[in-house]
């Protein structure tokens, strides 16, 4: 519904313009969106990657519906990493796509097959992202801990870390973004431990805290695995936070199991979240169980969310008095721990800096800080 409204604002802003749809909801329904008369051309996640389908002749001569099967697809899209030359903090999608089948999931329709790009492939991207100078890198992906699972020898993503961290000693900071706490392998566990380039922060899918729903929503791991994950990693490096994403109101949540996932924030010692109130998808097994009223979803999500504000708040408090090197971002002081939290530095600052700062007090949701003497 949204779409469809952005679409019919921007044409009344920009009637002269060609308006194009892409993305996972043009990739799964592309009929759907080609039937509005203010669309001229629908393309495909894949389509969407390449030069020649934006290139003016080829939009002239182009079909309407520019969608081919994503589950044929087995590349990834290499060259875009080179639109985040000159930033502070970069992106590098080393994996798409998911072989999984969670029930409340739509992904795997919109994202096809996971699919990794080679170690050779990543190192040079982020290479020429260090050269280009950036400080910090991050690995992404749809499925971020299959990495090379499609690739010989099925090297972990440990692997991959240690290669680029090893290759590329002029980076200073590699972080990952979301993780699998399930699929975590020991080569990368223990370079958590032991290289601090490697930032100490995880964002792991958990998506309940409840072990029945976590069997419902035909998730791999159980409630205590998240558990003993933070606990390992904390006791290596303290200073580890951990974010998650979890969601509220699926289908035959009891008030109890929504209370485990309520728990798992201080089981785990969570500091950031995100919470997604449950949303029946079209085509996935979920959308045919029982669902909960709307409203108890929302309220539960309200829940949620208040309890993963107290425990940022918390964790913010924790920091205050210590020491970080923290990286500037943004012309206005603002710099973030290598743990992610977000601070502001007091005085003069420089954009694209590493500062080594005394973290003075919470002040809302950021830290305040000084350049340490």
């Amino acid at each position: 519904r949204q779409v469809r409204q952005a679409i019919r604002r921007a044409r009344r802003e920009r009637p002269e313009a060609r308006l194009v749809v892409t993305g996972c909801a043009a990739q799964m329904d592309p009929r759907s969106f080609a039937e509005l008369p203010q669309v001229d051309r629908v393309v495909g996640n894949a389509e969407k990657l390449k030069a020649e389908t934006w290139r003016a002749e080829a939009l002239d001569a182009a079909p309407r519906v520019l969608v081919q099967d994503i589950s044929s697809v087995r590349e990834t899209a290499v060259h875009l990493v080179d639109g985040f030359a000159g930033r502070t903090r970069s992106f590098v999608k080393v994996q798409d796509g998911c072989d999984h089948s969670c029930t409340f999931c739509i992904i795997p329709q919109g994202r096809g097959r996971a699919r990794s790009v080679p170690v050779n492939e990543v190192v040079a991207q982020v290479r020429r992202l260090v050269e280009a100078g950036s400080l910090e890198v991050v690995l992404t992906g749809v499925d971020t801990t299959s990495w090379g699972d499609d690739l010989p020898g099925r090297p972990r993503l440990g692997a991959l870390a240690g290669a680029i961290l090893r290759e590329v000693p002029e980076l200073p900071r590699l972080r990952l973004s979301s993780v699998d706490a399930i699929e975590l392998d020991e080569e990368l566990l223990r370079l958590f431990a032991e290289e601090e380039r490697l930032m100490p922060h995880l964002h792991l899918s958990l998506q309940s805290g409840d072990d029945l729903i976590l069997k419902r929503m035909k998730r791999r791991h159980e409630r205590r695995h998240a558990v003993e994950l933070c606990e390992r990693l904390r006791s290596v490096r303290p200073e580890t936070l951990f974010g998650a994403d979890l969601i509220a109101g699926f289908p035959t949540e009891s008030e109890e199991a929504f209370g485990n996932s309520l728990a798992l924030v201080d089981d785990c010692g969570l500091s950031f979240l995100h919470v997604f109130p449950f949303s029946p998808r079209k085509g996935t097994p979920a959308a045919r169980m029982p669902q909960l009223p709307r409203a108890l979803v929302k309220e539960r999500a309200a829940r949620l969310r208040a309890k993963g504000e107290e425990a940022h708040r918390r964790s913010l408090d924790a920091l205050a008095g210590t020491r970080a090197a923290v990286l500037v971002e943004g012309g206005e002081g603002l710099a973030r721990t290598p743990s992610f939290a977000l601070c502001r530095l007091e005085g003069p600052s420089e954009a694209g800096r590493v500062v080594e700062a005394r973290l003075l007090r919470r002040d809302g949701e950021l830290l305040l800080a000084e350049p340490a003497a």
